[in-house]
């Protein structure tokens, strides 16, 4: 049977295009909006309406947002595309954003955050298809719990994250409200999604521009009848999305030529037993680390300097004083103790590394953990960053700021390890002269909170460490935001500053975008396997606590998955969790070791998480939990000694016990 006509009154075609209906698409289209979605200007999202032909990027696209598209704040003023138009693609984890007025997701059948599987079924009503491969992903789809009903965005969220440089399609079709009755197409979506409209029609270039994506979508079973709304959209490249840290990596690291970096210290602390019974010795000071921000010594608030090339340019001599804090055991006395990073929580210091849990790890198991900023988030940022949801244009100095903050790290790692770096010093040294620091087994990484989030991607870069654990971890920043009890004083001030609901979702696909070159999210591709080049593969520990308040261990998963880490089972006791199947795609490994990458929960009885866009309400933050555990720790202490995780729970899941 042909397909019926847009004009059909067949049940689940698409209605009749209206003059007043064209008219209102052609205004919009005007302003530098997509038709099809008359919600918002930049809805739906992410959206290859918004890109060009650009030859020289690794997509063939570039983003081409226009000012008078972007939201606005309450003040009137657009956010700035600038930053976002240097991308050659949208985020592998960006969510896919439409306003569907009246839908009823649990009427449609659409795939819950409890049931990810249901995503991939023939007839979903929801289907993301990878039009690069073919492949169907895996998604679940949530309506904004915060939002109004008629500003409520239908958020589709993937489950793992997108292939670098492929182009997808998303199709909604056969939508249903809460009586169950259809839900028909908007005419403007009608009349493109339609027959072929006559030249000289104001959406016959729309048409045209998205008819390879519904050819695709019906060549794997989603055809016109029931279709509410379709679109395209191209994921940024590997090169996009990392290039700009790779530069400043790179770059820096040939002018040290194998050498450690200079650095000074500036002071020594020596504890007694009595005073410190697990650290004898703190050493404080700074490393020089090449500035590739726009200020010189790149104070918060400043962003990347680029070059003629668009990559990060150094301003003739910037440096920083990376600050940085060594926490030396006592066991390091009898024998040295191995090198490792750490990275602290949200918007804290590097002096999170004198706190009990890391003193703990360092004498018991014999490390010595030093510790620099994450600039771009660290608490000199705080004022910056509440500023940025008075102004989004400059929320830009957040991610470059933290990929400077990589750079900081890297440095910092060098200097440990190189002999001509921390040991050459006396503050490294015991009094017979012999290294407190063991050099000889390279550079491990150990990081909690904002640290698991921020130390995936520095795990990715680093040319220096192969292990890393990722304590209380996820990552995708705009998943996060609307689900952590943490941003609460952001959200105050988005309120006030971007009221509308609707807007505040596509704002935050926006900070995606860029956050990717500063967070997990960006570089997750490339944190185990398929290695950047001159970067080792890597193994990476995943620690979360199950119903965690400030870190939504969903985004853990996700990482998860597209890191290719395994669970290790039994995660949860039965009933624990919600999900039809709990931690769905994420390949189970029993036994006593699994040499590789894993995910570990850890369980403190906290009730599960809520199954909507909201921050637990309920019972104690586990969060703190799994880092205070001893058998945490032991684990931890194994997988970044030797690269394999040791079940240290028995038969039986994995029971905070923080002592």
């Amino acid at each position: 049977m042909a397909a019926a006509s847009p004009a059909s009154p067949q049940a689940g075609a698409a209605p009749a295009v209206s003059p007043a209906g064209t008219a209102a698409a052609t205004g919009r289209a005007a302003e530098g909006c997509d038709p099809i979605d008359p919600g918002a200007c930049l809805l739906p999202f992410p959206n290859d309406h918004f890109t060009v032909a650009d030859p020289a990027t690794a997509t063939g696209r570039r983003v081409a947002f226009a000012e008078r598209a972007m939201p606005r704040s309450a003040a009137g003023t657009p956010i700035a595309p600038g930053e976002w138009n240097r991308s050659d693609g949208f985020s592998p984890g960006s969510m896919m954003l439409a306003l569907v007025p009246g839908v009823d997701l649990a009427r449609t059948g659409a795939a819950p955050i409890t049931d990810i599987g249901r995503s991939l079924d023939r007839r979903a009503p929801i289907v993301l298809l990878d039009l690069t491969s073919g492949e169907r992903r895996p998604y679940w789809a949530e309506l904004d719990a915060g939002a109004p009903p008629e500003r409520r965005a239908l958020i589709v969220r993937p489950a793992r994250n997108l292939r670098e440089g492929h182009r997808y399609a998303i199709a909604l079709r056969n939508l249903r409200d809460a009586a169950g009755n259809a839900i028909p197409a908007n005419p403007a979506f009608a009349a493109v999604a339609g027959d072929p409209l006559p030249p000289g029609h104001e959406l016959r270039d729309r048409q045209r521009r998205l008819r390879p994506a519904l050819e695709a979508l019906r060549r794997h079973g989603v055809g016109r009848d029931g279709l509410y709304l379709a679109w395209d959209f191209t994921v940024a490249s590997e090169r996009g999305l990392a290039e700009r840290a790779l530069r400043m990596r790179d770059e820096a690291l040939r002018e040290l030529a194998g050498r450690s970096p200079s650095f000074e210290v500036t002071s020594v602390t020596d504890f007694t037993p009595e005073q410190n019974a697990q650290i004898a010795r703190r050493v404080e000071g700074t490393v020089r680390v090449p500035s590739y921000l726009d200020r010189p010594g790149g104070p918060p608030g400043s962003g990347l300097n680029y070059g003629p090339d668009g990559l990060p340019a150094r301003l003739p001599g910037n440096t920083q004083a990376a600050p940085f804090r060594c926490e030396l055991p006592r066991a390091a006395f009898t024998r040295p103790a191995r090198a490792a990073l750490y990275g602290h929580g949200l918007l804290g210091r590097h002096a999170e590394v004198g706190a009990g849990n890391v003193a703990t790890m360092a004498e018991r198991h014999g490390f010595a953990f030093c510790a620099t900023k994450w600039i771009g988030m660290s608490d000199e940022d705080i004022p910056s960053v509440i500023a940025t949801f008075s102004d989004m244009s400059r929320f830009h100095a957040i991610p470059d700021r933290t990929q400077q903050a990589f750079l900081g790290f890297v440095f910092l790692g060098r200097a440990m390890i190189e002999e001509d770096g921390f040991t050459s010093h006396p503050a490294f040294r015991a009094a017979g002269g012999r290294p407190l620091i063991d050099v000889r087994h390279g550079l491990v990484f150990d990081g909690n909170s904002q640290g698991g989030i921020l130390g995936g991607a520095l795990v990715a870069l680093s040319p220096d460490i192969r292990r890393g654990v990722l304590g209380v971890t996820g990552m995708n920043y705009s998943t996060l935001f609307n689900r952590s009890a943490d941003s609460a004083p952001f959200q105050a001030a988005f309120d006030r500053n971007y009221p509308d609901k609707l807007d505040q979702q596509l704002i935050l696909a926006l900070m995606q975008m860029l956050w990717d070159r500063g967070e997990a999210n960006g570089y997750a591709a490339h944190m185990t396997g398929d290695p950047y080049p001159g970067t080792p593969r890597h193994r990476v520990l995943m620690h979360v606590a199950f119903g965690d308040h400030q870190v939504a261990t969903v985004t853990a998963d996700v990482e998860a998955r597209t890191i290719g880490a395994r669970l290790m089972a039994p995660a949860l006791a039965s009933g624990r969790s919600p999900d039809r199947v709990p931690y769905w795609g994420v390949p189970a490994v029993h036994g006593p070791a699994w040499p590789g990458s894993a995910l570990v929960v850890w369980d403190s009885g906290t009730p599960p998480p809520p199954v909507t866009n909201t921050p637990p309400a309920e019972g104690t933050d586990p969060h703190e939990d799994p880092r205070r555990t001893p058998a945490a720790q032991l684990q931890k202490a194994i997988f970044l000694k030797t690269g394999v995780v040791a079940d240290v729970c028995g038969p039986r899941p994995c029971v905070s016990d923080p002592r």
